[in-house]
């Protein structure tokens, strides 16, 4: 009988600590993209077990129009179901303003909030506050062929204007050998041709809205830049273009038959890796090109770790976040996975280690492409919106891809220049007058 009491006492005991360490334990549930980097991290967890015993992390891992779909409903809402999201640029300063996502203010001194490159985390910032970290970070530069440029009896400068990327383009072109000298993004959307043609936009002074939120596409500046741009396609671009997104481009310079390519700087490891590209020793790179009025064709895009505020385990999504964009997370990938494969674009720290820079030859260019853009003042003159590539506002995705369709079609040869500028015109106005931007 007492053997008895005392077994059930003791089970009792262990029971009531048993309970008291599940009570401490944190399940968080991160919704990510099916990105490499992210995926790589899932497999580095064991870093973060050991350091953390007390937060379990589940995993759901989306493609990214599915993910960008699930997180915006969760976070509206503040439905819980997520405790860190993986989110972009676009949605931050939105999200941020709107209070549905936690302030990263009290992230401990350790950290280094001050390491993150400026023009990255202004992206990030609503009234000085950081609503999100970033995980990595890209702009866009020139990829071009050394080879071709030198057979043409030119050199690309460091940082060349887009008067000189027309004369290169003309020279390196050789149509009868299926080799053109310029690719640029084609297919409509707002994250396709437009993302470039806003940051060229932005280099030729053109702005989506003045500030009174009037769209602009009447203007000198964006007929500019709209007729530049069909001129470069149409003489010296490859045929079919108005198809041509990010992943087309690749394949085609990879396989030679592109003398420039204006696109985004994680390019660079795929355009100079030998088993994937047959001018991996002729790639040089370059800035964007500007028209000299300060500002420069590249843009801006960071993937980011953000909490929305309806998480119910708010310390223990800071502490996932710290970790995972953290200077030491680089240090790790770097030991597991070599220097060539950490998230590049994010921290000063990064482009100071001479191991990384030994590694990737292209990275300098790319860190001066990041610092050369500003989310905060895009182009030349004022405009009332955050964004490089992109209007930080909710109507911008639908308005974007519109006008992006009437662009794509203009190098189809289905309408004229002048027509896709008016129709943009006309098709911007109308809906920021609905939206009650425009009084």
């Amino acid at each position: 009988m007492t053997l008895s009491f005392r077994a059930l006492m003791g089970a009792c005991a262990m029971g009531a600590l048993c309970t008291a360490a599940a009570a401490q334990s944190t399940t968080i549930t991160v919704a990510t993209v099916n990105n490499g980097d992210m995926i790589r991290m899932q497999g580095l967890m064991d870093a973060f077990n050991e350091a953390h015993p007390d937060i379990t992390v589940e995993w759901v891992t989306l493609e990214e129009n599915v993910l960008r779909q699930r997180v915006t409903q969760d976070v509206a809402t503040k439905g819980g179901q997520f405790d860190v999201m993986t989110i972009g640029t676009y949605e931050v300063p939105i999200w941020g303003e709107r209070g549905w996502l936690v302030s990263l203010d009290d992230l401990p001194e350790s950290y280094d909030v001050d390491d993150i490159l400026p023009a990255i985390r202004g992206g990030l910032t609503v009234d000085g506050s950081l609503y999100a970290a970033p995980f990595y970070g890209e702009s866009s530069m020139v990829m071009y062929r050394r080879d071709l440029m030198e057979a043409a009896g030119m050199e690309m400068p460091d940082a060349p204007t887009w008067e000189f990327i027309k004369e290169a383009a003309a020279a390196m072109t050789d149509k009868d050998n299926e080799v053109y000298g310029i690719c640029l993004r084609g297919k409509a959307g707002w994250g396709e041709n437009m993302a470039f043609l806003s940051a060229m936009a932005n280099s030729y002074g053109a702005r989506w809205f003045d500030m009174d939120w009037k769209p602009q596409f009447d203007s000198e500046e964006w007929k500019a830049t709209l007729t530049d741009y069909l001129e470069l396609m149409n003489e010296y671009g490859p045929p079919g273009a108005s198809s041509n997104g990010f992943n087309e481009n690749l394949a085609l310079f990879q396989s030679g038959k592109c003398g420039m390519w204006i696109d985004a700087t994680v390019a660079a490891s795929f355009v100079t890796n030998p088993d994937e590209s047959t001018v991996a020793d002729q790639v040089g790179f370059a800035l964007a090109p500007d028209n000299g009025l300060g500002k420069r064709g590249n843009w801006l895009w960071a993937w980011n770790l953000g909490i929305p505020a309806g998480t119910q385990n708010e310390e223990a999504a800071k502490t996932f976040v710290e970790w995972a964009t953290s200077k030491e997370y680089t240090a790790l990938v770097a030991e597991k996975e070599g220097w060539a494969n950490v998230p590049p674009g994010t921290r000063q720290s990064l482009y100071d280690n001479q191991d990384y820079l030994d590694a990737a030859p292209f990275a300098q260019m790319t860190l001066e492409s990041i610092n050369a853009a500003d989310p905060q003042n895009p182009t030349v003159d004022d405009v009332p919106y955050v964004g490089v590539q992109f209007v930080a506002i909710p109507e911008f995705q639908g308005i974007g891809t519109a006008v992006g369709q009437q662009f794509s079609a203009a190098l189809a040869g289905q309408v004229s220049a002048e027509q896709a500028l008016s129709m943009a015109q006309q098709l911007t106005e109308r809906e920021m007058t609905r939206a009650g931007y425009i009084k």
